[in-house]
C-alpha cells in the first residue's frame, strides 16, 4: 500500500495498521544472543537447538562415539543434542541470532 501526500495533507490521515506485527522469531518460545557473546547449554533430556534468526557457530562436547565437533547452523536448520550433552554457541556473524531450545517431543511440529 502506498500513499501519496500532498504539502496541504498531514502524517494523521495516512492509515495505520490495526495491529502490530510481531516478527516469528521473537514470539514466545524464542530467545536471542548477541553478537560476541557465547552461551552454553546442557540439555536434561533431548532437546532441538533450532535457529529462528541469523547464524549459530555450535559446539558440541566430545562423546565416547565421536570427538568434538563445530557447526554453523543458519534459519531453519536444527540439530537434536541427546540428554546430557553440552553445548557451546555464539552468533556466527556480527547480527547476532535467534534460537529455541525445546525437548525433542515438543519440537517435532
Amino acid at each position: 500500500m502506498s500513499a501519496t501526500l500532498s504539502p496541504s495533507s498531514s502524517l494523521s490521515s495516512l492509515p495505520l495498521p490495526s495491529k502490530a506485527t510481531i516478527p516469528p522469531a521473537v514470539r514466545r518460545g524464542a530467545w536471542q544472543i548477541a553478537a560476541g557473546q557465547a552461551m552454553t547449554l546442557k540439555a536434561r533430556s533431548e532437546s532441538v537447538l533450532r535457529v529462528r534468526q541469523g547464524q549459530l557457530w555450535v559446539t558440541r562436547d566430545a562423546t565416547a562415539s565421536w570427538g568434538s565437533e563445530d557447526l554453523v547452523l543458519a534459519p531453519g536448520e536444527s540439530l537434536v543434542v541427546a540428554a546430557g550433552q553440552k553445548l557451546v554457541m555464539e552468533p556466527w556473524d556480527s547480527f547476532g541470532a535467534t534460537y529455541s531450545w525445546d525437548a525433542s517431543a515438543d519440537a517435532v511440529a
